[in-house]
């Protein structure tokens, strides 16, 4: 099995291409800086930094909704680039292959930049207030399956 989650900021603007032919396939290059869990010593934080790409539709979401500094959630495989470079040496780089993305962060957050993300993924848009959807007050909790 091959699946990696990360969780990180991106690190500048996406780059987006589409391929050739009738059926043009986004893919969008980004890179994330994810924060590791302990620091050594009282140097601030550490990150990782990962090169990602997104195909198709994920792809044309990063074009659209993702920008430098924005936090994103995104699950995907980890992939060898493995090549032979035209001085005859070998290189070998990885690559994360973005298969979900989600905004990590409230609207509010990221400046009004989440919105778009229930609108592109087919969800309905809702008021959105400390991260939580607003729930109309009628007094009338039988339709709720909990209550508090």
């Amino acid at each position: 099995m091959n699946k990696v989650i990360l969780m990180g900021r991106l690190t500048r603007d996406p780059e987006v291409r589409y391929s050739a032919g009738e059926n043009s396939l986004a893919i969008a290059r980004f890179s994330i800086a994810v924060d590791r869990r302990f620091r050594r010593g009282q140097d601030g934080a550490e990150a990782d930094f990962f090169n990602c790409t997104a195909f198709g539709k994920q792809g044309e979401f990063v074009e659209k909704y993702l920008k430098k500094g924005t936090k994103v959630l995104l699950s995907g495989r980890i992939q060898n680039d493995n090549y032979t470079n035209r001085d005859g040496q070998k290189v070998s780089s990885v690559q994360i292959i973005a298969e979900e993305i989600e905004f990590a962060e409230s609207k509010n957050a990221t400046g009004g930049r989440s919105e778009g993300n229930s609108e592109f993924q087919g969800r309905p848009s809702a008021p959105v207030s400390e991260g939580f959807m607003n729930l109309p007050d009628n007094g009338d909790d039988e339709g709720i399956p909990f209550t508090f």
